[in-house]
């Protein structure tokens, strides 16, 4: 169990699931930059992140900017949107009746990815929903602006393994304050911390292998 002075952004494991040292730059270094896409994702989060928008449709409580936690992964954040279905087997809510079943929802600005990071972030968000609330999560969605539909996801015990694993690494990193050097790949080059990155750097050899093999040549 971590202290709430260990925390770490819930958001960042998005980042560390999809490049450890783009993470470790912006939660470690401090480092940002922006670039259209960044821009556009701060638009459409800060619409889902309304916290005044409180809506009840019949069944259905939607809640927006719910700040979350779990001591458990050391992390703390906020959940885009959080629906809360009336259910028999649900959790009582402060003043509502009845009880309910959270339901989590986080936004995206482009479209469905080839890997697991968004679906990482949704899973952490049901986990520490299920610490705060004391109830079971088995599914969540992830919602695309430009799909403009939802994408139901399993949160089975699969995915919750890699969120307790990287959740563990992400702590062993910061407390180390150590920056990972990665392999570049194409999504390089859409990264807003490019330049700051500089992954061309890290396909030459390192400075140290440079000056021996210099000093070896002279001899």
């Amino acid at each position: 169990m971590y202290a709430q002075e260990d925390f770490l952004q819930l958001s960042g494991l998005q980042h560390f699931a999809f490049c450890r040292r783009q993470w470790a730059l912006i939660h470690i270094e401090h480092q940002w930059a922006e670039n259209l896409r960044t821009v556009e994702g701060d638009l459409f989060h800060t619409r889902a992140h309304d916290e005044k928008q409180r809506e009840k449709r019949g069944d259905i409580l939607t809640l927006r900017g719910l700040s979350v936690f779990s001591s458990a992964l050391g992390l703390s954040g906020k959940c885009d949107v959080v629906e809360f279905h009336t259910d028999p087997a649900g959790v009582p809510l402060r003043g509502e009746t009845g009880l309910w079943r959270p339901y989590p929802v986080e936004y995206k600005r482009g479209s469905p990815k080839t890997h697991q990071a968004d679906e990482l972030q949704l899973c952490a968000q049901a986990m520490c929903l299920e610490e705060m609330l004391c109830c079971s999560i088995l599914e969540g969605s992830l919602y695309y602006g430009e799909a403009r539909r939802r994408t139901r996801v399993p949160l089975d015990e699969s995915l919750r393994q890699q969120v307790r694993e990287l959740s563990k690494e992400m702590h062993q990193l910061y407390t180390r304050g150590y920056t990972p050097k990665v392999k570049p790949t194409r999504s390089c080059n859409a990264c807003s911390l490019k330049d700051l990155c500089l992954p061309a750097l890290l396909r030459k050899k390192p400075v140290a292998d440079y000056l021996a093999q210099a000093m070896e040549g002279s001899l």
